[in-house]
């Protein structure tokens, strides 16, 4: 809840996904819902990102997997929309699938997006959820998260007083980033 947060818009395909999370994830929503500064529609965020004139400082996807009605949404075209409705120095982050499992899908995703984006980083996590190491990654014309060093990240976290975390630090901001020998070899 930073205060410099204007405003936020959650698009949701359907309605009973934001009544069950508000109902039973609350330790993850942290009443998020009740903030007047977020928006929910309620429908195709496809459609609502081609016709909306507003302009965002971050989008930020968390697909289903490229199949069925989604695959446009992994797609050199929807990124394109997708940057289109990016302030400057804005960016859009997403999942990219398992460099273990979906090795292909991680690799088209990182060709794709930097054929929209003029700076594209991939990063890894283990899912515990999912068993396996997940790949996700920002894409930007401008941002560079390598750039960003620890003590920044550290002291930005504590200016806007994001201390309720289990996981994220400036270490840890750049040892997602490291990619072993075999994704590397994905990538080239």
């Amino acid at each position: 809840k930073h205060p410099s947060i204007t405003h936020c818009r959650l698009c949701e395909l359907d309605g009973a996904v934001i009544e069950i999370a508000k109902a039973h994830f609350e330790c993850v929503h942290r009443n998020v819902f009740d903030d007047a500064r977020l928006q929910v529609v309620t429908g195709d965020g496809l459609a609502h990102l081609q016709t909306t004139a507003d302009r965002f400082d971050l989008i930020y996807l968390d697909l289903t997997d490229p199949g069925g009605a989604a695959a446009e949404l992994y797609t050199q075209a929807f990124y394109a929309d997708s940057r289109r409705a990016l302030n400057p120095g804005g960016a859009l982050t997403l999942h990219i699938g398992s460099p273990f499992s979906h090795p292909a899908r991680v690799t088209a995703a990182i060709a794709d997006l930097g054929a929209v984006f003029g700076c594209v980083t991939p990063y890894f996590v283990h899912v515990p959820m999912y068993g396996a190491s997940w790949g996700f990654a920002v894409a930007s014309d401008t941002l560079d998260l390598a750039a960003l060093d620890a003590a920044t990240i550290n002291a930005r976290l504590v200016s806007r007083n994001i201390a309720d975390r289990r996981w994220y630090n400036g270490a840890m901001h750049h040892a997602m980033q490291a990619l072993p020998e075999y994704v590397n070899h994905m990538l080239l």
